[in-house]
């Protein structure tokens, strides 16, 4: 196969160096690209301030892999799967053919909307995340040690992954403060339901039913939210799946990628 460009997106707190276990496992053909959100990693001078400005970040990243005419896949994981969504919702209101617009989109452990509401479950219960938000402020250090346990709660190789995130999060410059609340604020207030309908690129959805921030409840949501989107739920992963089962997901993300790059040489062929 010819060469496809991926972009990976991390999440809330953490750096491109996330996806590192997955990206070693990705063949020649696949030429991968892990940015830093603004704030964070190599980036943590900057500061992130909406989803917005997210989404405005994530369309240049597009548009600068677009010059090299080959398909792009993004990926994003948790925050970043909420930009992505953004964007997709901002190219699918514009009429004209936009240079930046992925051909498809695999969302880790994303949702359209992250607290729980009075008609929606499927999200962390608003009280829980009030608390995460507040210990962010009096100890940054011990609270981002806690959301990383998390990201592998449920996982069999939980400690061990554990040690790796660790090790690759923390070597890099901690995130921007205002940006860290930022993202909170995000994560918070950003409600993309009724957005999902509108939004006709391939999509991937990569849950883990042991995840202690999506409930696994959101894939039979999203049955209704997005009938024609491919839902994938691991029974023993947690929050990152990329990183709890990571073998299983490269072969995911390949057959996706293959599947998104043939639909889209049909419809540029027609």
């Amino acid at each position: 196969m010819s060469g496809v460009n991926c972009l990976f997106v991390h999440g809330w707190g953490m750096n491109h160096r996330v996806w590192q276990p997955l990206i070693e496992l990705m063949p020649a053909w696949v030429e991968c690209h892990a940015i830093d959100l603004p704030g964070h990693g190599l980036r943590h001078a900057e500061t992130l301030s909406s989803l917005e400005q997210l989404s405005e970040d994530l369309r240049k990243h597009c548009a600068q892999l677009r010059k090299s005419h080959k398909p792009l896949v993004v990926v994003g994981w948790s925050l970043g799967a909420q930009g992505c969504l953004q964007l997709a919702k901002e190219l699918s209101d514009e009429t004209s053919n936009n240079e930046s617009s992925p051909d498809a989109l695999l969302l880790v452990s994303g949702t359209p909307c992250f607290v729980a509401k009075e008609n929606w479950s499927a999200g962390v219960d608003a009280n829980v995340f009030e608390q995460f938000a507040e210990s962010l402020k009096v100890d940054f250090s011990g609270t981002i040690r806690r959301f990383l346990s998390l990201q592998v709660k449920g996982s069999e190789s939980g400690r061990k992954i554990l040690r790796g995130l660790r090790e690759k999060i923390l070597q890099q410059a901690k995130p921007d403060s205002q940006s860290l609340d930022a993202g909170l604020n995000i994560l918070k207030h950003t409600d993309l339901r009724n957005a999902l309908a509108s939004i006709h690129l391939p999509v991937s959805w990569v849950l883990g039913a042991q995840d202690g921030l999506i409930k696994v409840t959101l894939a039979d949501e999203l049955k209704t939210l997005m009938p024609t989107a491919d839902v994938c739920v691991y029974s023993k992963a947690g929050h990152a799946p990329f990183l709890s089962n990571t073998d299983e997901f490269a072969q995911h993300l390949l057959t996706f990628i293959q599947d998104a790059v043939n639909n889209t040489s049909t419809t540029q062929a027609k």
